[in-house]
């Protein structure tokens, strides 16, 4: 093992103001922090409502806001928002996903903070790009249905959702390379500039491959679920303890399949030696291979795939993955104190970096934390915070507090 130690990670010196809530800005800003740079959370003094979330939401903060720093700040009290101004001109980059109108009501928008700081690379994450339906609400949901995600997803007739925030991650994934790029360019401009990533843009952007797809066959796409098929072996099966699901896309997965699950007779039949010939003649083989695999057990199955290296995997529920060999050694998954008294395994920002690491340096912070010292750089003493705090314009820890 190198006992070398790791360089800085390759974001180290860059500053970020995280306004981000929910999941899409809170995402964009934890994978810039994963990789390094300073994220300041800027939430208000009663912190970001995905620290009070239930039901589904019950995860959104700690799983968004680990490497980050927290200052809580009113910033609809004109003593809020001059700190912020005060704040700005240290900046590298602002992220922001609110409703169109907010940041510029507030007299924080892009346009405002760029005569502050030119430099500075504004990130506004929407709905919509600009065009006719840029001042509508969206949410993640609501563009899985807009943009045809839901139907590709979901039973004919039936649209259904992706079973996580797909598209308010992705959104945010898409803000970093924008903010990026925008970096890459303010080295040879010495000028930042607005950037914007949205969710329905997002969505036809993954739905792309369906919408070519529609046009080369000249008709509708049917759902996932009720999708043509393009390999014979292509499915979930039912084993003795489980499900596996099993992949055949190539001639020589086919024959490796044959001669590691004892079907050299099928393997043989000249009839079947193509892909398209394997397709017409799926219902010779999925009785055969579903009579086979319901008497062995899921590890058996997966034993037998990968010794004759065929795609394949258990169908797992997402708390498997806590104890999963692979993610525990591959190092993307850092102990999250989700709770006061509860901490997890979670993935981060899956990157591996041959220089440097990504790890978590800094559990999600509580409310505030961190604050204290980012004001003192502006020359804001304690006593000033402590009275800043007691008018509700801050919110400090506990231990900050007077």
């Amino acid at each position: 093992m190198s006992t070398e130690t790791p360089k800085p990670l390759p974001l180290a010196g860059l500053r970020v103001l995280d306004f981000g809530h929910t999941v899409m800005g809170p995402t964009c800003g934890v994978v810039l922090a994963d990789l390094g740079a300073e994220v300041i959370r800027v939430e208000p003094p009663e912190g970001d409502r995905t620290r009070r979330l239930g039901g589904f939401g019950v995860g959104f903060f700690a799983t968004y806001n680990r490497n980050k720093l927290s200052l809580a700040l009113n910033l609809k009290d004109p003593r809020g928002a001059e700190i912020l101004r005060r704040l700005v001109p240290t900046a590298d980059v602002l992220i922001e996903n609110f409703a169109p109108g907010t940041m510029e009501r507030l007299g924080l928008g892009c346009d405002a903070l760029r005569a502050i700081n030119p430099r500075l690379v504004y990130c506004a994450l929407k709905g919509y790009l600009p065009g006719p339906y840029d001042t509508l609400p969206a949410l993640d949901e609501v563009v899985q249905m807009q943009g045809g995600l839901a139907h590709m997803t979901g039973l004919p007739g039936r649209p259904l959702r992706a079973g996580t925030s797909v598209v308010d991650i992705m959104g945010g994934v898409f803000g970093v390379v924008g903010i990026l790029a925008a970096l890459r360019q303010r080295e040879q401009t010495g000028e930042g500039q607005k950037v914007q990533a949205s969710l329905f843009e997002s969505v036809a952007f993954m739905v792309g491959q369906h919408m070519a797809a529609g046009a080369m066959a000249g008709e509708r796409m049917p759902p996932m679920t009720a999708r043509r098929i393009t390999w014979a072996i292509y499915d979930v099966f039912e084993a003795s303890d489980g499900q596996v699901f099993v992949g055949v896309t190539s001639d020589q997965h086919w024959q490796r399949l044959c001669a590691s699950f004892e079907l050299e007779e099928l393997g043989a039949d000249p009839a079947l030696a193509s892909n398209g010939q394997r397709v017409a003649g799926r219902e010779r083989i999925m009785p055969v291979m579903e009579k086979m695999i319901a008497g062995w057990t899921v590890q058996e199955v997966l034993d037998r795939c990968r010794a004759a290296f065929i795609p394949c995997a258990p169908v797992a529920h997402p708390e498997d993955l806590f104890n999963d060999p692979h993610l525990l050694a591959s190092g993307i998954m850092g102990e999250t104190a989700l709770t006061g008294h509860l901490s997890a395994p979670i993935p981060m920002t899956p990157v591996h970096l041959a220089d440097s690491r990504v790890t978590l340096r800094h559990q999600p912070p509580r409310l505030g934390e961190g604050g204290a010292a980012i004001l003192e750089q502006l020359g804001i003493t304690p006593e000033e915070q402590a009275a800043l705090a007691r008018d509700h314009i801050l919110t400090l820890p506990a231990e900050n507090a007077a």
